[in-house]
C-alpha cells in the first residue's frame, strides 16, 4: 500500500462519525440486565455478536448465567445513542457517555441488575 493510500485511509478514519451510547445485555431467561456504555456503540455490538458466535462471555458479571443458560439466551439492546461533536475531545465525549449511563441507571433502578 502506498503512502498516498495510507494517508487517505487515515483521513477517512479520523473524519468518520463516532457514535457512543448506553446499552443493556438482557438475560432472556431471568430478565436480569447488565447496564453498560461505550464511546463506540457499534464496536460493542460487534464484540457481543462475536461473543455469541464463539460462546465466549462478554462480561465477567454475566459469566455464571452465561454458562448456565447459554450464550443464546442473551440479547444486546441499545437504550440511547450520542454522536460525538466535531470539536468535542475524547475525554469530553467519554464524560457525556458516563452521564448518560448514570441517567439510565436511575431509570432502571427497579430492574434486576447484574
Amino acid at each position: 500500500m502506498d503512502n498516498t493510500r495510507k494517508k487517505e485511509l487515515q483521513s477517512q478514519y479520523t473524519q468518520r462519525e463516532v457514535i457512543g451510547g448506553v446499552y443493556i445485555v438482557r438475560n432472556t431467561r431471568n430478565n436480569k440486565i447488565l447496564l453498560d456504555s461505550s464511546t463506540d456503540i457499534n464496536g460493542s455490538k460487534n464484540r457481543f455478536e462475536f461473543a455469541q458466535k464463539t460462546g465466549s462471555c462478554v462480561n465477567p458479571k454475566l459469566q455464571k448465567d452465561w454458562a448456565v443458560y447459554g450464550h443464546d439466551q442473551f440479547v444486546l439492546e441499545v437504550l440511547d445513542e450520542l454522536k460525538k461533536g466535531e470539536t468535542q475531545t475524547q475525554e469530553e465525549f467519554r464524560t457525556d457517555i458516563s452521564l448518560l449511563k448514570e441517567i439510565w441507571h436511575e431509570k432502571l433502578s427497579n430492574e434486576d441488575l447484574y
